[in-house]
């Protein structure tokens, strides 16, 4: 008997030791936000309830990111298991069928997803990616600063509005900037606020020939006002702040306005995060002479790369990531004004949300109006809001962003800075074969 309890034992621990070294192993390539940052943190649940599984993350700066995983894709690395992309990449991957298809069970109902961003997730019908966060921008202020100046800030205002309010409430010596924007240059970093700004003033990236139009003159007043906000209200250092940056000059108390993503709200609205918890307002982001493509359309999403070693692995991590039951988590461990947000119709319907949540309301309005598709007041052949969903737009994007940080320093005029993204953007298309 003791032989066979001896051989029962040791085939159990044989058993357990070839478990432990089954593991799979599931790496994952992220952006260095907030919300990504309390993912990795709470997967400790999904290890507790798949201990076979080992997650292994890969945490990046935006722009690193970015040019990470566009490489490991196009030359079929497989480095990543799952990958953060967005609406400009989805699209255009799932077409190259560089992407597996998201394929969630019934029970983590992909109807509840907004329709926006389901859209902006999808080819012909088929979800490639699974959305973590999804955003737009809007107007973050402080409103005991207006109203000290005796100054208001309507729902939708202008951006000659927003000068007035800047220049009121701009105290440097105590350590309070009239405004922040992002400076720092990237497609998905000054230029996805500065093309905004450009829609609004009436503007467009391409016409319908895909010419490019960054010397027209909705771009020359955008990017005027843009300069001139900084230069003459922003913080020091402008040039170097994306979006990280100006949270933590905001969650200080030193800055007046700040004109970004919404899924910055929960984090400045915290008190354990922010010194003016209690003193934010929110207004929808302001417009020139259209509202269309005034604030931006986003979200972080988790997709599954081709080269992916685990892709049934890879489903089953990213429908725990980015389902109702993970929102609830978050809630729990949390609070529910600290949830991502922008994905789901059922979090914008929890009562326990809009009540945690005061900036709920004025980040649905803002997520609702985003159109990809008629984002500009003259007629564009792309779709997109901040960006164009070509393959070109990144090597434009990118020389546009380094342009318009060389304006804000002063290295070139505005008018420079503008002729020479133009330049690039036609050598761009040409050899995109858009035109001759």
């Amino acid at each position: 008997m003791k032989r066979i309890a001896s051989g029962a034992l040791c085939a159990a621990v044989l058993c357990v030791s070839n478990a432990a070294v089954a593991a799979t192993d599931l790496v994952i390539a992220t952006v260095n936000n907030g919300h990504m940052i309390e993912m990795q943190k709470l997967s400790k649940f999904f290890e507790q309830a798949n201990p076979d599984i080992k997650l292994k993350w890969v945490t990046l700066e935006e722009g690193v990111l970015r040019q990470r995983m566009t490489t490991d894709i196009a030359t079929k690395g497989g480095q990543f298991d799952v990958m953060t992309i967005g609406m400009y990449e989805t699209p255009i991957w799932a077409k190259k069928d560089w992407l597996i298809p998201i394929k969630p069970d019934a029970a983590y109902d992909v109807d509840d997803l907004l329709p926006s961003i389901r859209d902006g997730l999808s080819l012909n019908g088929k979800l490639y990616a699974a959305p973590f966060y999804g955003e737009s921008s809007m107007i973050m202020y402080r409103s005991d600063l207006v109203k000290k100046a005796g100054m208001t800030i309507e729902d939708r205002p202008t951006w000659a509005h927003i000068r007035a309010v800047a220049a009121k409430i701009h105290d440097p010596a105590n350590g309070v900037y009239g405004i922040c924007l992002r400076g720092k240059p990237g497609w998905g970093d000054n230029m996805a606020l500065i093309t905004t700004m450009a829609n609004s003033f009436g503007g467009q990236l391409f016409d319908m020939k895909w010419q490019p139009q960054f010397t027209s003159k909705p771009w020359k007043d955008a990017v005027g006002t843009y300069v001139d906000l900084l230069k003459n209200f922003g913080p020091p250092g402008s040039s170097s702040n994306s979006f990280n940056e100006i949270l933590a000059l905001y969650n200080e108390g030193k800055c007046g306005m700040w004109i970004d993503a919404t899924i910055a709200a929960s984090f400045i609205t915290d008190p354990k995060q922010s010194k003016v918890a209690d003193k934010v307002a929110f207004a929808q982001s302001p417009v020139a002479v259209t509202e269309r493509g005034a604030n931006w359309l986003w979200a972080w999403s988790l997709a599954i790369p081709k080269s992916s070693k685990q892709p049934e692995v890879a489903q089953k991590f990213i429908n725990w990531a980015t389902s109702k039951e993970y929102i609830k988590l978050v809630a729990k461990e949390t609070g529910w004004a600290t949830v991502p947000t922008g994905t789901r119709k059922s979090t914008y319907a929890s009562p326990e949300f809009v009540k945690a949540a005061k900036f709920a309301t004025a980040e649905g309005k803002a997520i609702a109006t985003g159109r990809p598709n008629q984002s500009t007041l003259p007629p564009s052949p792309y779709i997109g809001v901040q960006f164009a969903s070509i393959p070109e737009f990144q090597a434009i994007g990118v020389a546009a962003g380094q342009q318009m940080t060389a304006a804000l320093l002063g290295k070139v005029t505005v008018d420079q800075a503008l002729e020479i993204t133009q330049q690039a953007a036609d050598r761009e298309m040409r050899k995109g074969g858009y035109y001759k």
